[in-house]
């Protein structure tokens, strides 16, 4: 287990977008967030207080969490340095990057003689099948989106605490290193072998009650020519009887492709829907979610007004105003 509560490392994050890791422990489980620890250039802030290691471990923190989601999943030799005197000060380390702490021989004999933990979660620890396609009972709930790090994770989440606080049987299926890192508890799918990641899927969100909906992290996008492996892995897999489309306004390109733009909605509802029916015949997409936080209320309300109004959903952002009406809307299902 990865020992509680987190100093947040936000390393030399470019933008507030690649400190996403971070950013979920902070608003999903602040009590583990005790402060963040930023390198000079760093561009993310999360509002927490900045610590040095000594006063992070004064304060109760025991591991520091690479909080830090960057291009490729790489540990740069400038972290390295702040990662050891971590390990010296007393810290375990935990990331979910591809970069393992494990195969980083300095840190590992740093850690060994300090007696310290390293902590990999981007690791699967099981052996998961095939998948077979067999449909699971209970119900399955999957947020797809336009882009990458659109609020997808936020929407299944949003959506959990909402059917907690009504009874409904309920549960959050992590399938990322954030979502991990919540939870304590999921699949790494991306870093999957890739037959194997449908089939993981189906492991994580298995027979459950007829009136249990599990609710599927979402990953990557079905139109991100880096990342939508995964999102068909979620698809197929997860054999969701419905699908929330999730989409942030704002972006000028995709994420990290300077020269692919987003897909409409009405794109992302028709490619989604019919590749989800492939496995689940009966699935629907039930609502939108909008990621409006670098819009202001205004226009953020009346944005939302529009979308709904064109595509015929309840469109809202669920971090924002609630979940509720999304939870509304699974009840048709």
């Amino acid at each position: 287990m990865i020992k509680t509560p987190y100093l947040l490392f936000l390393g030399d994050a470019p933008d507030q977008l690649a400190a996403k890791v971070a950013q979920g422990i902070k608003d999903w489980r602040p009590d583990n967030a005790i402060g963040q620890f930023r390198m000079d250039g760093c561009k993310a802030d999360l509002g927490l207080t900045d610590m040095s290691l000594e006063q992070a471990k004064a304060a109760g923190a025991k591991t520091l969490v690479i909080g830090v989601a960057n291009r490729g999943g790489v540990i740069s030799q400038a972290w390295k340095k702040v990662l050891v005197m971590a390990l010296e000060e007393g810290f375990d380390l935990a990331s979910g990057l591809h970069n393992l702490l494990r195969d980083e021989a300095d840190l590992v004999a740093v850690a060994e003689a300090c007696g310290r933990e390293l902590h990999d979660v981007r690791v699967p620890e099981v052996e998961y099948p095939i998948a077979n396609g067999v449909k699971r009972t209970g119900k399955r709930c999957l947020a797809v989106g336009t882009d990458c790090s659109v609020g997808k994770m936020y929407t299944a989440l949003a959506m959990h605490r909402e059917m907690d606080a009504r009874g409904i049987k309920a549960s959050f299926r992590a399938t990322g290193q954030t979502g991990i890192l919540i939870t304590g508890d999921g699949v790494p799918l991306d870093a999957v072998v890739a037959d194997f990641m449908a089939g993981s899927v189906e492991y994580i969100s298995p027979d459950n009650d007829p009136d249990h909906w599990d609710l599927i992290e979402g990953q990557g996008s079905l139109f991100h020519v880096s990342y939508s492996g995964v999102t068909m892995a979620l698809i197929h897999g997860g054999q969701p009887d419905a699908l929330i489309l999730s989409h942030e306004p704002t972006r000028d390109h995709m994420r990290g492709l300077p020269d692919y733009t987003a897909p409409s909605l009405e794109l992302l509802r028709d490619t989604a829907l019919t590749l989800a029916r492939v496995a689940n015949p009966a699935c629907q997409v039930v609502g939108i979610s909008v990621n409006t936080q670098h819009m202001s209320e205004e226009d953020a309300v009346a944005y939302l007004a529009g979308v709904e109004e064109r595509m015929g959903l309840p469109t809202v952002d669920p971090f924002r105003q609630g979940a509720g009406r999304l939870v509304d809307a699974l009840a048709a299902v």
